[in-house]
């Protein structure tokens, strides 16, 4: 089930970012703000993948845990079509398209972070109090905060500077953890 619906996901979105290519005479140009939370979204996508493997030590499954855990893969999905829709409709190009969806897009994400907590608890109280230090807690309450905050501004340099803060924190936690 991870394998399917993550596939979906980075299908939806590697879909979506070749298509800038396809049409490259479209007059709905890329906009980069939106392309690097793509590229966001393949990473995070990637590392959750990587992080899952942990499963394999549950010892104990029941239909909560595996009806959860769909749900929580199924926000990475609901995400990639946010960012990457099969049409744009009455919007005219990526960056009212973009804004016009940062409540939800920024909503799920949050969402998803704290939806990340029950996810690592599942794995057991001593992974998810003794594998992972302080960092952990601290980096999904502020990933939260910062949605919120995104939800909220149009601001175009604070989109800018969080996408970049987000892409560069997620890779120096992932090489610093794995």
């Amino acid at each position: 089930m991870i394998a399917i619906i993550l596939s979906l996901s980075i299908t939806h979105l590697i879909r979506g970012m070749v298509g800038f290519v396809e049409s490259t005479n479209s007059p709905r140009k890329p906009y980069w703000i939106h392309l690097m939370w793509c590229g966001y979204m393949l990473l995070l996508i990637i590392h959750f993948w990587w992080w899952e493997a942990e499963l394999k030590n549950v010892s104990h499954w029941d239909f909560a845990k595996y009806l959860f855990l769909f749900l929580y893969i199924n926000t990475f999905y609901v995400l990639c079509v946010l960012l990457m829709p099969t049409n744009l409709g009455e919007h005219k190009n990526y960056v009212e398209y973009f804004f016009s969806r940062k409540k939800w897009f920024f909503g799920t994400l949050a969402f998803c972070f704290l939806l990340d907590f029950i996810d690592t608890l599942i794995k057991g109280r001593d992974y998810f109090f003794h594998h992972y230090n302080w960092e952990y807690p601290v980096r999904n309450i502020t990933h939260i905060i910062l949605c919120v905050v995104a939800m909220y501004t149009s601001n175009r340099k604070f989109h800018a500077v969080l996408v970049l803060l987000f892409i560069l924190y997620e890779l120096s936690y992932i090489f610093r953890l794995f």
